[in-house]
This record gives structure tokens, C-alpha cells and sequence, in this order.
């Protein structure tokens, strides 16, 4: 893995000191002022947020911006609707109309106040946007049957039929509110330009340098924010980004450190550091293409699953990579995780990994398949936790008599070689941006676009439907289990490696920040302060 043989041991040895150094301490009073300098590896292709999904957009704009609904910047699962510029909202009883009261007295940051004129303009660009106008996320919003503005303070959204995760869909941290008056004279102008209702005001953008914005002193949360500005410095690469944050010209990179680089912080600042800690809610996952022998037996793709020992992958990856838990189809911790004793039912989930090999070499007998049978497994070509995790499931499947070639493939021309179907065996992605099943398995389902393996199962697309459309939680929990063990047991159409694990070493002078399992939430900074 190219990796001085230390590393690991390096890792290993500080894992007591990385468990014993926590956030520090809230004090009773936030302080007021100071500029949070933070990192981010990766810069905004445009600056509209409807259109664009990587963190290079959010880390540095956010600030600038409110949502109708936030997910609560308290809440560790990531998964706490609660009004922005919603201050209140009520549900009719057969949970088809959703009325919104929109805070009175917001300004944008050109002065202009702020209606539900403009909530309405602005879920108008998502969900029906002008031509040449892209919208990443208007397909989230099916159900959605109208939306109206009936007055300045009041915003409707009425729905063709039950969703229990409209909510959260509309606390989506994409969805910035926007001036109507703006949109509709150029619906391109926010491509280019700034103008929100958020925390912050901007101040400049100097590509390949940095972002920077300032306290906005008419933000609608009074005494907020608690930073007089902040300072995003654009840095890709990871060593450099290290190097920031132990010389202290940066506080926090807010996506993710690797293990190695933590404990080099760790090692390096002691106790002028805090890490922070979560499950993450990115997955890689191997897709298997059904429409190629002998993949198209749901026995070899069983056995490709009961032939890994996540357990004890565990432990020896989440060392060195960003992967720690081992999990169903949800975040662990969060409202609708697999508890561990349902997940050890699951192929390849059981503890007994000898019976579970054995199990797999019977398989692959039975469907006929030769004991030393090779294919090619074809991974995308960034180091973490991609490499690291493709050489363990080589070893895997070794272990059951297959022998597995991997083939990396550039990164940029990975999802188009997903897309053709121009594989055997792939590693498959996804990142979420809340963790919830409507927004997490859509590509699960027959006709996804993201269903590259290409399975056809409306047994499967029937439960997803009715999980989404269930409003009792222990009703959809019931049917989640049902479309898992489908999923990843009976038909095995995808196998599931490792949680991502979200590490965010910061100093310890930064406060009132907290991570989540999405590193797309918590990025207003309204909450943050600094002790000194």
C-alpha cells in the first residue's frame, strides 16, 4: 500500500493517547470575536448551490446563506430538522400539507428584506428549473405536489402523498434561499455572485488562495454570529493540509483527516488539539453486474459477501484508513441503524468467518464455478479508503480459491466507466448529505440511474416505496429490515464493505462546533466561537 511499515504500528500505539483527547470543555459563555481560518481541500466550480454537490461549494459559502429548515447543529446524528428561516410549522393530519411561518424582519445582504416570496422562488429554481438552468436535486422532491407563497410570512408545501422524510429533504444544506427579484430578472446571476440571508457577509474569493467573509451585524439571530470573519484558505493537498493545522496557521478542515494524520496532529500539538469523531455517512460498497456469468447467480454474489471478515477488517483498516463500522444499510447511531444482532442474521455478517467461508466454497461449487476462478475488480484510483479497502477484499475472496485482479481507474473517468456497465466487479460509492433512507437507497431501486450493477428486483422497489411512505417509525424500521436482508442476504445485489469514519482533529480553542455524520451539515458557523 506504498505506506512505511511503521505507519500502522505508529497508529496503533497512539490510539490510547487519540481516545483520551476530547473537545474541549464548553465554557459558559461563548466569546465574542476572533477569525475562525479553516481549511478546505477543494474550491467551488460555481457558487450556486442548487446545482453543485461538492464540499468545495459548502465549506467556504454556507455562511453566506440560509434554508428554510436546518438540521439541528447540536444534534450528533445529523438527522434533527429545525426551522433557519422557518421560525414554525404545522402538519395537517393526513400529512399532506406542510404550512410554513417564515421569520419577519430577515435581510438579505443587499439590504432588501426577506418573503416567502423568496423561499418560493427559490424551490421553484430546484424543482422546476428555467431551461439551461441545472438542478442536482429536484428528483428528491417527487412528492411534491405544489408549493405557494398566500402571504409575505407564509410558505405551503402540499404533497401527492405521504413522505416521512419531507422534512428533513427540506432541511437540505443545498437548498439556499435565494432573492426572488434576483432569479427572476437572471437566473444564472447566483453562478457568479453572492447575495444571502446567512450569518456572514462575503468579503472576496482569490482562486487558489482563499474565501473570505465578515460578521453580518443585521443577521436575524441577535447575538449571533460570535465571529467578527472567517477565512477559508483552499489547500488540495493532504500533507499540506496537515502541516496548516500543526503550525496553527489553520484551526479545522471540516471533511476529514485519515487516522495517520490525526495521530500525527495529536502527537505533534497535544493538548492545543481536540479531535471529533462520527460515523460517517459514506459508503463504499462492490457492485457485482448482473447481466455477466457468473455474477448473474445470486450464489457467487452471496459468496463474495460470506467470504469477508468485517470484523477483524475493522480493526486493521480503521488504523490506516478512513472505514471503521461495520453496518446495514444506515448509519450506526442514527434513528433507523441495524441493531447488531439483527446484522449478524445478514451473509457475511455472522462472527464464525470459518463457517462462513465454508458456506461460500460450497456456493461456488454448487452454481459452478472452479475453484481458482479469476475476473478482474475494478477500483476507483484515489488513495483513501479505496486502495486500502480493495486490497483487503482481494485477500478476502482469496480465501474462498478466487483470484482477483485489480484494475484502478482514474477518478474522473470512473463514473462514466460505472455508467457504461464496463465491468465485472466494481467498487461503488456513495456520500449522503443527511442521513435518511429516502435519500440514501433510492439508487437501490430497478430504474435508478445509479443501479449500476443493474439488478432488477421490484420485490425490492415495493419496499422502498412503502418505507418512504410509512409515517409510524417502528412501521418503517419493520420494512427497512425487510428490504436489507433483501438487499445485502437473499439476492446479495450489492455487497456492503465498511462505514466510512469521519475524524476532525481542530484546536482546542475552537468552539460550539459539532460533527456529525455528514460533513455537508454544520457549515453556517453561526454557533462557533473561539476561546481565545
Amino acid at each position: 500500500m506504498r505506506r512505511r511499515p511503521a505507519l500502522a504500528l505508529v497508529s496503533l500505539l497512539l490510539a490510547v493517547l487519540v481516545a483520551g483527547v476530547l473537545p474541549a470543555a464548553p465554557q459558559d459563555k461563548p466569546r465574542a470575536g476572533g477569525e475562525l481560518v479553516f481549511v478546505v481541500p477543494s474550491e467551488p466550480p460555481s457558487y450556486d448551490a442548487h446545482q453543485e454537490e461538492t464540499f468545495g461549494v459548502m465549506h467556504p459559502m454556507a455562511p453566506h446563506y440560509s434554508t428554510l429548515l436546518r438540521v439541528d447543529p447540536t444534534d450528533k446524528t445529523g438527522t434533527k430538522p429545525v426551522g433557519d428561516l422557518a421560525e414554525s410549522w404545522t402538519i395537517s393530519k393526513d400529512h399532506l400539507v406542510y404550512t410554513f411561518k417564515i421569520r419577519k424582519g430577515v435581510k438579505f445582504h443587499d439590504g432588501s428584506e426577506l418573503t416567502s416570496k423568496d423561499v418560493k422562488a427559490s424551490y421553484d429554481k430546484i424543482l422546476h428549473p428555467p431551461a439551461g438552468i441545472k438542478s442536482l436535486r429536484k428528483e428528491a422532491y417527487e412528492s411534491i405536489a405544489s408549493i405557494d407563497a398566500p402571504d409575505p410570512s407564509t410558505f405551503i408545501v402540499k404533497l401527492k402523498y405521504p413522505e416521512s422524510s419531507i422534512l428533513l429533504n427540506l432541511a437540505s444544506p443545498w437548498n439556499w434561499i435565494y432573492r426572488a427579484d434576483i432569479l427572476a430578472k437572471d437566473p444564472h446571476w447566483y453562478e457568479k455572485n453572492v447575495n444571502g440571508t446567512g450569518p456572514f457577509k462575503f468579503v472576496e474569493h482569490v482562486k487558489g488562495s482563499h474565501w473570505v467573509g465578515k460578521k453580518n451585524p443585521d443577521y436575524w439571530d441577535k447575538g449571533k454570529p460570535y465571529l467578527d470573519g472567517y477565512r477559508a484558505i483552499f489547500i488540495s493537498n493532504s500533507s499540506a493540509q496537515v502541516a496548516a493545522v500543526r503550525g496553527e496557521r489553520a484551526m479545522i478542515q471540516f471533511r476529514s483527516f485519515s487516522p495517520p494524520e490525526r495521530d500525527q496532529l495529536v502527537q505533534a500539538l497535544g493538548n492545543k488539539i481536540a479531535v471529533q469523531e462520527s460515523p460517517w455517512d459514506c459508503l463504499n460498497f462492490v457492485s457485482m453486474h448482473h447481466e455477466k456469468k457468473p455474477f448473474d447467480d445470486k450464489r457467487v454474489r452471496r459468496a463474495l459477501s460470506l467470504a469477508l471478515d468485517r470484523y477483524e477488517g475493522s480493526k486493521a483498516l480503521s488504523r490506516i484508513t478512513l472505514v471503521k463500522d461495520v453496518a446495514g444499510i444506515q448509519v450506526p447511531g442514527t434513528p433507523f441503524a441495524t441493531p447488531p444482532a439483527e446484522l449478524e442474521k445478514l451473509a457475511g455478517y455472522g462472527h464464525d468467518i470459518a463457517k462462513n467461508r465454508a458456506e461460500a466454497k460450497r456456493l461456488l461449487k454448487e452454481a459452478g464455478v472452479p475453484d481458482g476462478f479469476a475476473f478482474t475488480f475494478k477500483n476507483r484510483g484515489i488513495p483513501h479508503p479505496y486502495e486500502p479497502l480493495g486490497i483487503w477484499l482481494i485477500d478476502q475472496w482469496r480465501q474462498i480459491g478466487l483470484n482477483v485482479k485489480q484494475e484502478f481507474i482514474e477518478a474522473s473517468a470512473y463514473h462514466p466507466m460505472l455508467k457504461r456497465g464496463d465491468f465485472e466487479v466494481a467498487m461503488d460509492f456513495q456520500c449522503g448529505f443527511i442521513v435518511e433512507p429516502d435519500l440514501d437507497l433510492p439508487r437501490f431501486v430497478t430504474h435508478s440511474d445509479a443501479n449500476y450493477g443493474r439488478h432488477k428486483d421490484t420485490v425490492i422497489d415495493d419496499l422502498f416505496s412503502r418505507q418512504g411512505r410509512s409515517t409510524d417509525p417502528e412501521e418503517r424500521k419493520k420494512i427497512l429490515r425487510q428490504l436489507e436482508k433483501r438487499l445485502l442476504d437473499e439476492e446479495a445485489h450489492v455487497i456492503y464493505t465498511l462505514q466510512w469514519h469521519r475524524i476532525v482533529p481542530h484546536l482546542a480553542k475552537v468552539h460550539g462546533w459539532t460533527i456529525t455524520p455528514s460533513h455537508y451539515l454544520n457549515n453556517q458557523l453561526d454557533t462557533v466561537w473561539l476561546a481565545e
